[in-house]
């Protein structure tokens, strides 16, 4: 009923707090499906997780853009997140309260999701109770890899693409001169 990266995004998003992880899953699902199957409301769920680890880091101007896109998108696809076991009224107050609490630097803390769907929330939970967290464990604000786990990742392939790419469009240009 829902796709396998969605309940593991939502395992991480509601135990360990894993936002960066919870980014690359989605991420990862999005980009596997065909283009023209690429819904916004994926990148909704990723720019939730992006901005809770901006604004936990700190980074209230990187919080403030993803979480503001989140909520334009969460507006915009309603249909589609209630589709996903979400409530999608409660989703867009929590993400308003959560950019005016950033554009007055209020100090980070959790948020779970609204799940609405009884059985999506018992398929998290019971995945949680295997990981051996709590489902809803808030942030552990003292494990530094989770709270800086971009800054800890390996970058070379990121790296290489993006060289790749830079590569064909200057070859590109080249070409059209």
């Amino acid at each position: 009923m829902y796709p396998k990266a969605y309940l593991t995004y939502l395992v991480h998003f509601h135990t360990d707090r894993d936002y960066f992880e919870c980014h690359e899953i989605l991420e990862e699902y999005w980009k596997s499906l065909p283009k023209e199957n690429r819904s916004p409301t994926w990148v909704c769920l990723i720019q939730i997780a992006v901005g809770l680890y901006h604004h936990r880091c700190g980074n209230m101007a990187g919080a403030n853009k993803m979480i503001h896109s989140a909520l334009l998108i969460a507006e915009d696809r309603r249909e589609e997140l209630e589709h996903l076991g979400l409530d999608v009224q409660k989703l867009t107050g929590q993400l308003q309260m959560r950019i005016d609490e950033v554009q007055h630097d209020a100090p980070y803390h959790s948020m779970d999701l609204p799940i609405h769907d009884p059985k999506l929330y018992k398929m998290c939970h019971d995945q949680a109770i295997a990981t051996g967290i709590l489902f809803g464990t808030p942030s552990d604000m003292s494990n530094d890899s989770i709270l800086y786990k971009h800054k800890l990742r390996d970058r070379s392939e990121v790296i290489a693409e993006r060289l790749k790419s830079l590569e064909e469009k200057t070859k590109r240009n080249q070409d059209k001169s």
